[in-house]
């Protein structure tokens, strides 16, 4: 991202943002930007499977059930990072990203969010990381397990 970018947009960012540089869209592009975050599993603080970390603002909206997402450790990959695998691409052409997040992924990404908090097991957990090694490879790829969500989680979706 370029210097002070969160003075110069929202939290929600899409593939066509001008705040992301070069390097940035080549570093998204290629899942690279993931990498740290195995420095992160690797001293404890986060989980290979299990919710991704949210922005503050977004876990400041956390009501009722929902909160229930907080008390797993964070991971690399769920059921969320499964279905929206490149939440970029999805909001690019947005007028607003984050009101497109907010009305177009947000309500899914937290049903699947809540989905691995009330049935996470160690098969689950495999399961998870095989299917994201998958989605990686295969793009257009949807496990059975999310075969009643949408897969395109907005009009703007590129995919």
């Amino acid at each position: 991202m370029v210097p002070d970018a969160e003075k110069l947009g929202g939290v929600s960012t899409s593939d066509r943002d001008p705040r992301i540089t070069h390097v940035g869209r080549f570093i998204r592009k290629h899942k690279l930007d993931e990498l740290p975050q195995l420095l992160n599993v690797l001293v404890g603080d986060m989980s290979l499977v299990g919710p991704r970390p949210g922005v503050p603002r977004y876990v400041d909206m956390y009501r009722g059930e929902e909160r229930e997402i907080l008390n797993l450790r964070p991971g690399i990959t769920d059921w969320a990072s499964i279905w929206n695998a490149d939440e970029g691409a999805a909001l690019a052409g947005a007028p607003d990203p984050d009101k497109a997040y907010e009305e177009l992924i947000r309500p899914t990404k937290l049903k699947l969010q809540l989905k691995y908090v009330r049935d996470h097991t160690l098969l689950t957990d495999f399961k998870l990381v095989l299917y994201t090694l998958v989605r990686i490879l295969l793009k257009s790829w949807v496990p059975r397990e999310l075969a009643d969500y949408p897969q395109h989680p907005g009009p703007f979706c590129r995919r």
